[in-house]
This record gives C-alpha cells, structure tokens and sequence, in this order.
C-alpha cells in the first residue's frame, strides 16, 4: 500500500514524473558508460519508457486533480501515449554527451527535490499537520 504524505503532486509535476524518471536514468547510464569507456551513443529502449510509466501510474494516485474528466481523460491516455512514444522510439540512438549533460543535472534536482520534501514533511508531521508514518 502506497502513503501519500504532505501535500499531493500538482497535476503539471506529474505530467513531468515520466520524463524526469527517463532523464534520470538515461543520464546515469550515461555517467556510467562514460566512466567505464563505452561507446559514445546510447540506445532508447521502450523498456525505459515503461518503467516511466510505471512510475507515472504509482504516482497518479497522489495527483490532485481539478476535474473528474482528468482523471478519466488524462491520467491513462497520457501514459498510453508515453509508452507508444516509447515503442516507436526503441532504437534510437542518442549521444552520450548529450545524455550525461541533461541527466545528470536532473538526478541532482530530484535528490535536492527529494530531502526539500522529506524535511517539509517532517515539519507538517511536527506540527500534527499529516499523519506520521506509517499510515
């Protein structure tokens, strides 16, 4: 069972949710073929793009949405789309550097973005604002 503490995801962060997780990977990938002297291109995989998905879906459950039909109309054609976006782009080839240089610097901000919500969270918890966990 998922928790959901705090605040719920605005609806324009969850439609980032699947690119970020994406970015992040592929630029740790790509960190890690530069340090071992991989070849200079990387391959999408939809494999990747599912796993966004995936990410997308757990996540879609803390979305506060402004209208039913969101829920209903965006939330699954959206990620439909995601993973077809991600099937027609299986093979492509794209430049490491590119990838290290784009990815990295999301990681970064989804690890400063991670401890910024969990001490947000602990001080709504202090202040008996949110349950603490477990819920």
């Amino acid at each position: 069972m998922l928790c959901a503490v705090g605040r719920p995801l605005s609806l324009t962060t969850w439609l980032a949710v699947p690119f970020l997780f994406g970015t992040a990977v592929l630029g740790l990938t790509g960190l890690g073929g530069v340090l071992l002297g991989a070849p200079g291109h990387l391959t999408l995989s939809s494999p990747l793009f599912g796993a966004g998905v995936a990410v997308g879906v757990a996540a879609s459950g803390t979305v506060s949405w402004t209208a039913r039909w969101q829920r209903v109309w965006l939330r699954w054609p959206y990620l439909a789309v995601f993973l077809l976006v991600g099937v027609l782009l299986d093979g492509v080839r794209v430049p490491v550097v590119a990838v290290v240089g784009v990815g990295v610097p999301v990681t970064g901000l989804l690890v400063v973005q991670y401890f910024l919500e969990r001490r947000r969270t602990a001080a709504l918890v202090d202040a008996g604002a949110a349950p603490s966990p477990p819920c």
